[in-house]
């Protein structure tokens, strides 16, 4: 042998031996035949311990054991390779060190027996900047869900001769907050009562501030005195100026419940129900126009239409989440709409019973009612 070679042969065996990553070769079986100084460093157990019949899979936690024998092991002898499968190695002292693993699967020539070669990447830091991202995702969570739960806790105002109920069914328990909101507040003169339902775009803590920004401007800018679709247009201007809220849908109106009329206008908003006494339920159809800072400006002011309402006569305002399913269209969802409130008109709590009516269990999504009864 030259010096040469024997150079090459020395550096060789300490890439192997001092590699920045384990690397061992095992039976089919997981019985580990070699092993490098990394992965006995990184363990804690010595050459001759894990070269005494010791087996991959004894090294991992019950969790990685079990991924082992039902997911690595089959994949392995089906594809001839896997890559970046996360598990726990537990170490001689029986601390745990977050790892990914390699293996090929080769054949070793002279006595034919095939062979698994893996390499152990040591995953700490990944597992550490893995939690600290999950840390700020559950702490931003939170926080739109306090943002949130802080707008739809409100207390509902007093009026004689109307009665307020609010339905609101969030898509899942523990997934981000959605855009749906509602709010419902006397007016300047007292015996008028302002009501509104929106849907911002987007989820999370953005959709939680923007519903905020817009719901303090609505109050804002009815506390002026401004009409329904006055009121929608300067919202437009204010959602321009800072911003905010593009393409938000929503409904305003102003309920004058001694006079029993009602004001209101749609920003590309779902239109309200009406059900009155002795007659099938309907849409409002007028006082239409697009959501806020749609991409195209209109040439016109936004239009608004007025109700006269008879008493006992009940006003839904609602999110799309109320007549949206992926298994049909919204003509259908606006049709099943008026068949509950018509089958339910009598019943007590009719806001929550339309909901858990028309819930679509298989793809939830955000919704958000707000009923209005005049007495």
């Amino acid at each position: 042998m030259t010096a040469e070679q024997g150079l090459l042969d020395a550096t060789a065996e300490g890439l192997f031996e001092d590699a920045p990553c384990g690397y061992l070769v095992t039976h089919v079986d997981g019985t580990i035949v070699m092993v490098n100084r990394t992965f006995e460093a990184w363990t804690g157990l010595r050459r001759e311990q894990l070269l005494d019949g010791t087996r991959l899979q004894d090294l991992l936690s019950v969790g990685g054991q079990i991924y082992y024998e039902t997911h690595y092991a089959p994949l392995l002898r089906m594809q001839g390779s896997v890559h970046a499968i996360a598990v726990e190695i537990v170490r001689a002292d029986g601390s745990r060190l977050p790892a990914l693993i390699n293996s090929v699967m080769s054949k070793d020539e002279p006595r034919g027996n095939q062979l698994i070669r893996t390499t152990v990447f040591d995953a700490t830091d990944r597992r550490q900047y893995e939690e600290e991202l999950l840390t700020a995702r559950r702490q931003e969570q939170e926080i739109a869900q306090q943002l949130q739960r802080s707008m739809l806790s409100g207390r509902l105002p007093t009026v004689q001769g109307l009665e307020l109920e609010v339905a609101y069914r969030p898509a899942e328990e523990g997934l981000e907050v959605g855009g749906d909101w509602y709010d419902a507040f006397l007016l300047n003169d007292g015996a008028t009562v302002g009501l509104v339902v929106g849907d911002v775009v987007g989820r999370g803590i953005d959709a939680a501030a923007t519903m905020g920004q817009l719901r303090s401007a609505v109050r804002a800018l009815a506390s002026t005195g401004l009409g329904p679709a006055q009121l929608l247009d300067a919202l437009e201007a204010y959602a321009q100026r800072h911003d905010v809220g593009q393409m938000a849908t929503l409904v305003y109106g102003e309920l004058d419940v001694s006079g029993r009329r009602f004001r209101y206008a749609c920003a590309g908003h779902p239109p309200p129900a009406v059900l009155s006494p002795g007659d099938e339920p309907w849409f409002a159809w007028d006082g239409r126009s697009l959501p806020l800072d749609a991409l195209t400006t209109p040439d016109t002011p936004r239009a608004e239409a007025t109700l006269a309402l008879n008493a006992g006569t009940a006003l839904l305002l609602y999110t799309d989440g109320l007549i949206e399913h992926r298994s049909s269209n919204v003509a259908e969802g606006l049709r099943r709409l008026l068949r509950e409130l018509s089958s339910r008109r009598d019943e007590p709590g009719l806001a929550h019973g339309v909901v858990r009516a028309l819930e679509d269990r298989e793809h939830p999504d955000d919704v958000c009612v707000l009923l209005a009864r005049l007495s």
